[in-house]
Parts: C-alpha cells; sequence; structure tokens
C-alpha cells in the first residue's frame, strides 16, 4: 500500500544555464521549500555546476588587504606643501591684493540679509575661547564653523577671483579655510603672520588651478568647490602641524568625502547653495584634517582603486575601441587626472580678478561691452527701447553655463545669466551687487530686452581660452537698431582683471576694496586699514590676528 507524503505547496523556480555552445537552456527547479515535508534539506543534492565555472569561481580570492603606496597626486600634493618654497616676489604681490580683495568681497555681501542669516554659531550665542574671528561681524567661532562664514560671505556675491582652464574655480574661496584657521591659531598664540596667510593661498590657488587645466569635474557633473576642499584641506594641513604623511591621509579624506553637484549652478534648479558651496567645502576641509591630527587614517589608494575609487566611480569616461561599430563596442572607465605643468605659482601669478562689476566671470568682458554700447546708444538720443536684436559672440563655457532663457527665480538665478548680465547694463549703465535683487528685477524693461539677446560660439574665443599663452574670455556684442541701423560690434577679449590688464587694474582693484569697506567703517578706520594693507613689508610680518582684528565688529 502506497503511503501519501505531504508536501509544501510553493512555486518552483526557473533557472538559466548555458550550454557549451553559448545558448541559454531553461531549467525548472523547485524552490528549496517545495520538498517532501518529511526530508531534510540538506538531503537534497545541489545543482551540478560545470567545470569551467567552478575553475572561474575557485580563481577569484577575494580582494586583497595589501594597502599600497598612497596615489602620486596625493604624494604631489603633500611635497609640494611641505617641500616648495614660494620665493616669487610677483606671486606673493598678486597674493596680497587677492587677500585685500577677498576680505572686501566678504565685507560686501555682509550687506545681504540673504547672506548674513546663514551666518554665526550654529547654537546661537555660542563663544569659542581663542575662536576664529569673522570680518565685519563680531562673531568667535570654532575653526570648523568660521572657515563655512568667512567661505560663505566671500562667495556670496561672485566678486572675488576666479580662474578658468577646463575646470573653472574661484581660488580665493580657500580663504575661508586659511583665515579660519591661522586665526584661531595665533588667538592661541602660534607665532603666524600675515606672510603665513600669503604663502598658504598661493599654494592653495596652485593646487586647485593646476588640477583645473586640464581637468573638467564640470563635464562629470560635480562642481568645481571639490576642489577647494582638496586645496584647504592640503594647505591647513600644515597650518596645523600635520607632516607630510599626514597631508597625504588628509587629502585622501577629502577625495573621499561626498562630493557636490552642479545642480544647483543649472536651470532649473539654480540657487543660494551656489553661493555658500564654497563655505560648506571650507568647513568640510578644516575638520577632515582636524580628524587626521587626531590620529585618523588615510585612503592610500582612494583615487586608483578599482570599482570604488574615484575615478572610477566619479571621473568616468566613455572610451570607444578602435574599429568601434556600435554604441554596445564602448566602454565607461575611470580617467586619471591630467597635470600641464608641475607645481609651483602660475595660478596666482596669472588669477583673474573681478574687478568693475559682480558678474560671473565668462559675461565680464560682455559686460564692459554693454557699457560701452550704452554710452553710445546715450549719444545717438537713443536707449534700450530702440533696440532690435543682440548677438553675443562667446566661448563655448559661457554658452554651456550661463546662456539660459526663461524667467530667473531669483539672485543667483541672475547674476548666471549671461542675458541678464548684458540687459541691465544696456538699459541702466550700470551692473552692482543690486541689479540682482527681486526689486530691481521687476522692472519689465529687463526681461523684454533679454528676449532679444541671442548667443553663438565663436571658435577663436573658445580656442584662446584654453590656450595657456592667451587665456583670454573673449566676448563680442552685435547690436541692431529697430530703425535698420547696425552699430559697430564692440569686441573685448581681456577683462580688466587679467593679467595683461593688470596695470590697469590694479588701482581700480583697490578702489573697489576702498568701496567695500566704506559701507562698515567710519573715515578715521579706513585709513587705518589702508594704510596697513598698502605697505607690503609691514603687512607681511603682522600677526594673524593683529590683521583679523581690523575687520571685527565690537
Amino acid at each position: 500500500m502506497l503511503r501519501k507524503v505531504a508536501r509544501v505547496s510553493v512555486p518552483s523556480r526557473r533557472v538559466f544555464r548555458q550550454t557549451q555552445n553559448g545558448a541559454l537552456r531553461t531549467l525548472i527547479v523547485p524552490s528549496s521549500s517545495s520538498v517532501p515535508a518529511k526530508l531534510s534539506r540538506s538531503s537534497i543534492p545541489a545543482p551540478a555546476v560545470p567545470a569551467i565555472q567552478r575553475r572561474q569561481m575557485s580563481a577569484h580570492a577575494g580582494e586583497s588587504t595589501l594597502r599600497p603606496e598612497p596615489d602620486k597626486v596625493l604624494q604631489d600634493i603633500a611635497d609640494y606643501i611641505h617641500n616648495y618654497p614660494i620665493e616669487s616676489e610677483l606671486a606673493f604681490e598678486t597674493a596680497r591684493l587677492c587677500l585685500i580683495d577677498t576680505i572686501g568681497c566678504g565685507l560686501e555681501a555682509l550687506r545681504f540679509p540673504e547672506c548674513t542669516k546663514l551666518l554665526g554659531p550654529v547654537v546661537e550665542g555660542t563663544i569659542v575661547p581663542n575662536g576664529t574671528r569673522v570680518p565685519g561681524t563680531n562673531y568667535q567661532l570654532d575653526p570648523i564653523r568660521g572657515a563655512f562664514n568667512i567661505g560663505a560671505i566671500i562667495r556670496w556675491l561672485d566678486f572675488n577671483d576666479c580662474f578658468l582652464a577646463a575646470e573653472w574655480g574661484h581660488p580665493s574661496d580657500n580663504l575661508g579655510a586659511i583665515l579660519a584657521v591661522a586665526d584661531h591659531l595665533a588667538r592661541q598664540g602660534q607665532p603666524l603672520t600675515v606672510r603665513d596667510i600669503l604663502e598658504a593661498m598661493i599654494k592653495a590657488h596652485e593646487i586647485q588651478g593646476s588640477l583645473a587645466l586640464l581637468n573638467s569635474f564640470n563635464r562629470v557633473g560635480l562642481d568645481h568647490v571639490v576642489l577647494v576642499k582638496v586645496a584647504s584641506t592640503a594647505v591647513v594641513s600644515k597650518l596645523l602641524g600635520l607632516n607630510r604623511d599626514q597631508t597625504v591621509d588628509a587629502v585622501s579624506q577629502a577625495w573621499v568625502d561626498g562630493q557636490s553637484l552642479r545642480t544647483y549652478r543649472h536651470a532649473p534648479n539654480t540657487g543660494p547653495r551656489k553661493s555658500w558651496a564654497a563655505g560648506d567645502a571650507n568647513s568640510r576641509a578644516v575638520n577632515l584634517a582636524l580628524l587626521v591630527k587626531k590620529g585618523e587614517k588615510g585612503l592610500p589608494s582612494v583615487l586608483t582603486a578599482k570599482t570604488w575609487g574615484f575615478y572610477d566611480v566619479l571621473f568616468k569616461v566613455t572610451v570607444f575601441p578602435p574599429k568601434a561599430e556600435s554604441l554596445f563596442n564602448r566602454c565607461i572607465q575611470g580617467k586619471p587626472f591630467e597635470f600641464q605643468i608641475p607645481y609651483g605659482s602660475y595660478i596666482m601669478e596669472n588669477v583673474l580678478f573681478k574687478i568693475s562689476y559682480p558678474a560671473e566671470f565668462h559675461a565680464q568682458t560682455a559686460v564692459e561691452a554693454a557699457h560701452i554700447i550704452h554710452a553710445k546708444l546715450k549719444e545717438l538720443g537713443k536707449s534700450s527701447d530702440d533696440i532690435k536684436s543682440v548677438r553675443i559672440r562667446t566661448q563655448e563655457a559661457a554658452k554651456r553655463i550661463i546662456d539660459k532663457q526663461g524667467p530667473l527665480d531669483n539672485f543667483a538665478d541672475r547674476d548666471h545669466a549671461i542675458n541678464y548680465m548684458v540687459a541691465y547694463p544696456l538699459i541702466f549703465g550700470e551692473l552692482t551687487s543690486e541689479s540682482y535683487t527681486d526689486t530691481s528685477a521687476a522692472d519689465p524693461r529687463i526681461d523684454e530686452l533679454r528676449a532679444k539677446i541671442f548667443c553663438v560660439e565663436d571658435q577663436r574665443f573658445s580656442v584662446e581660452y584654453h590656450e595657456p599663452s592667451k587665456r583670454s574670455i573673449g566676448n563680442a556684442l552685435l547690436v541692431e537698431l529697430n530703425d535698420g541701423t547696425v552699430l559697430d560690434e564692440v569686441e573685448i577679449e581681456y577683462p580688466v582683471g587679467h593679467k595683461r590688464r593688470r596695470a590697469e587694474g590694479t588701482p581700480l582693484l583697490i578702489n573697489k576694496f576702498k568701496r567695500h569697506i566704506s559701507h562698515h567703517f567710519d573715515e578715521a578706520h579706513q585709513k587705518k586699514i589702508l594704510s596697513t594693507v598698502s605697505d607690503a613689508k609691514s603687512l607681511a610680518k603682522l600677526p594673524v590676528d593683529k590683521f583679523t582684528d581690523l575687520f571685527v565688529k565690537v
């Protein structure tokens, strides 16, 4: 007599096996729970595994735990920080101008509530003994929060320096971390002077700019503040007393740290985060360096590690093998960084100052041209109301970053829209920080004129933008009037803040600084500040905390 065996009714599963000729064969295999109830699972024989598959499986022994030598990029940065002496007087003089200009830009930002509401300690009322002092305020903060505060005010108005290459950026953003740490250490009794700040600025500029020369982070969606974080981490590590190997560790931490996306810089998501992103990078840099000082390990192959490293995860390029027949032959792989020049002082010596206009740098020469055309219209007895169209010949980078159509939602949207930055001076004959406010933008003539402005790429401008001997940022405006008159095209290749116009630009830069401090200090204190920063030799010897005290609000 047959005895019935109870079974659990669970669906079987479908398995695909590859045969020797490459075809797929479908097998129906019962699920492990679909077995006779009185049989143990261990009594069921395992499915047969082909011999070739067994060999492949046994060949993989897992990840190696041997820590490699640190990536060369990390070591080169650390060697530069600890072993390279800065001897260029041009670099130090340019750094002095950069320092006072950057401080001035931060003071100007304090006139805007959207900026000041983000400042101060995390917990209101907190005062840190020997804490970092924030220029233009009475805050006394820990160096991490101080770095955010200083970095945010520096970048808020997009009026500090710039360096343009495969990647764009504002190397003076690094001053947020440098000044926060140096001031804090000076107030603890360490003998740091303004000369130390200038050297740190030169090296931070060099690291950020050299990484930017041939490596485009924006093309993979990353924001340039990743370079601020890396450069700031490197320079403050030395200020904090870390040795060469610890700097390697700290910089590796900066590369592995979560990196910002460019989303907040582009329509339709442009917003004020772009104005404090550098402050965030500054604060993270200081925090990472302090963690390494306490013993945190580094990640030696943070860039080159297969699958998990920066190159393979975040810096991918699409490669088409020779004679590739279709998109299916492509492969995506990490791309190592490339370098055009060894670390020195090139970037500081060639940095671009924003002198005349608080405008995204790719539009600086277009704004200058718009001022010239405004004067021409006035001379002809005409105004922006008589304009039929405006063509802007520009570089590829400007087309990609700041060529925007449609409504502009906020301050950050407007100062990154070339048609707004051109339309405003064509109408009013000026472009200031206030030009981007909601009140200013409410004038209907602005959007009416914006609709008549269009951009075209000029290949020559795009090529010379990258050429090391030129690094121009050219724009040309061609205006046609309603009556058919076409004005002479106004073309400007180099903005007034360019190295080629340094002699012309320096007095204007000092005037810019005078304007920025005038809103905060009485006349007597303004004279004291100007006297101090104008004497290069005395300024270099000034203790850092005494320098910062010049700008503190009582």
